[in-house]
């Protein structure tokens, strides 16, 4: 029950990550607000918690979704203690078929998504004297490019600089902002991801899944739950002297 009491926004949270986040939070006591543009996914998520999520509807491509979002999860709680921001979409492509539409869309929900939603929060936080914590989902990606996977890299690079600034902007407050970086991570995503290393390395379908699962030093993919501990963690009072730290949670694949 580390998290006793606290009330907690998790956006993309309606699965994979996001919900294992959520499941663990109840947990350990807090309660949170599953914030995902797919609404009827995020009640479904909701009600497979139970007592102490709700859903809440968000788009964190859109400000004003943002806005309502953080307005009716501080009504429905009385205030926000912890922010993760999860939601997030990959994009790879060469370089040479990298389009601005895709270039937009990514940064739009990634980098500003992040930015106006951590925003939005600490407003809320400062206004009414919150110690509280906000917690970014960066990724392995962002410490180094790879080569068919330009735009996706260069936005979690920028979330791990905008956790840097964020955090030693904010603890003049008492708002500790740190990062998880995960390795990768098995779910319903990687089947889109291996079929586009198919297409562009002519690998046949699973092969670069395997080769990456194998490449890891603690010997497989990393799986939602993997993460939780982190997450856990950087929420709780345990972590009160960390700010604007990204920590690596990817079995030994890149060290820092």
């Amino acid at each position: 029950m580390r998290l006793a009491g606290k009330s907690t926004l998790i956006t993309g949270a309606a699965r994979g990550i996001g919900l294992a986040f959520a499941k663990t939070y109840v947990a350990e006591g807090a309660k949170v607000a599953i914030a995902d543009i797919d609404e009827a996914r995020a009640h479904a998520a909701a009600l497979s918690i139970g007592e102490g999520a709700i859903a809440i509807h968000m788009d964190v491509a859109d400000q004003a979704s943002i806005d309502a979002g953080v307005a009716a999860t501080a009504d429905a709680f009385g205030q926000i203690d912890v922010l993760i921001n999860n939601a997030a979409i990959f994009s790879a492509a060469p370089i040479s078929e990298v389009t601005r539409q895709d270039y937009t869309r990514v940064f739009d929900i990634n980098v500003a998504g992040t930015l106006f939603t951590l925003q939005a929060v600490a407003e809320h936080m400062i206004e009414r004297g919150i110690k509280g914590r906000i917690i970014n989902m960066a990724s392995q990606a962002g410490r180094r490019g790879e080569s068919l996977v330009a735009v996706y890299c260069a936005s979690k690079a920028a979330i791990i600089s905008l956790t840097q600034s964020a955090g030693l902007n904010l603890i003049q407050h008492g708002i500790n902002v740190n990062a998880i970086a995960p390795g990768v991570v098995d779910g319903a995503h990687w089947d889109g991801v291996d079929a586009f290393f198919a297409k562009y390395e002519g690998k046949p379908l699973g092969q670069k899944k395997s080769e990456v699962g194998r490449a890891v030093p603690f010997g497989r993919m990393g799986v939602a739950e993997d993460l939780t501990g982190m997450a856990v963690f950087l929420a709780s009072d345990e972590a009160a002297y960390i700010v604007a730290q990204t920590y690596n949670v990817d079995g030994g694949s890149w060290m820092s």
